[in-house]
């Protein structure tokens, strides 16, 4: 291989992983908006969140593109093959964590008019903040390809899941408390899942960078503390 396709062929992995660290730029604004949305009751801002999934959404496409043209051209091997193949998984969850901020910015705009208890919000905002700080330190490990960083994330979502634990039943606790709240309860019930599954994402994206760096999968189980599809909260309890 000559000099110039060397050199031709790092910057096709240069702009691969500006791309993925692009989209995941995008997946942190975007989160923070729908959460800022949600909190301020603000219908535009809620708007420009699910305009701004667009972004992402074509991120990836531009990313998939390229991975298509470098296997077809490069034929790459061993290591240069985990990596494309690293980076195009992590652009599948980033567009999945776009999809759900999307989606907790259109539970702002059902709710923009509606007052609720400045708990709920509270138990959402805690939430979201830790999530936020997963996807930070995940990107982090990704570009500086940190595997110890990637696996404090990867241990980290046992306290995400906890979280929304917690606000599960005091949703519905809310609920069986007064009829009214079920409208509101029910979006946040949605909202809160979805703040839970970016937090899943995030943890997909350290299995990766550690998998990236050290080509096997990390030998543990993951972590999970998610107990709300086997919760059953009945009257008086």
């Amino acid at each position: 291989m000559n000099e110039h396709t060397v050199k031709s062929y790092e910057d096709e992995f240069k702009l691969l992983d500006r791309r993925i660290a692009q989209m995941g730029g995008y997946a942190e604004k975007l989160l923070v908006q729908a959460m800022n949305a949600l909190e301020r009751r603000d219908p535009k801002l809620a708007e420009n969140a699910v305009a701004s999934d667009e972004m992402i959404d074509q991120l990836e496409r531009d990313l998939q593109e390229q991975v298509i043209v470098m296997i077809a051209k490069r034929q790459p091997l061993a290591n240069d093959l985990r990596h494309i193949m690293t980076v195009l998984k992590i652009a599948g969850d980033l567009e999945r964590i776009g999809d759900l901020a999307k989606n907790i910015a259109k539970r702002a705009l059902a709710v923009a008019g509606e007052s609720w208890p400045k708990p709920l919000m509270t138990g959402m905002r805690h939430m979201t903040e830790m999530v936020q700080t997963q996807l930070k330190d995940v990107l982090d490990a990704l570009a500086s390809l940190d595997p110890e960083k990637a696996m404090k994330v990867w241990r980290s979502d046992q306290q995400v899941d906890a979280m929304y634990n917690s606000l599960f039943r005091e949703l519905l606790t809310y609920m069986m408390e007064d009829p009214r709240n079920i409208g509101l309860c029910t979006h946040f019930l949605f909202g809160a899942k979805n703040i839970e599954r970016i937090g899943d994402h995030t943890t997909n994206i350290a299995e990766n960078v550690y998998y990236l760096v050290h080509g096997v999968p990390i030998a543990d189980d993951r972590p999970k503390g998610d107990r709300t599809s086997s919760t059953l909260i009945t009257p008086g309890q």
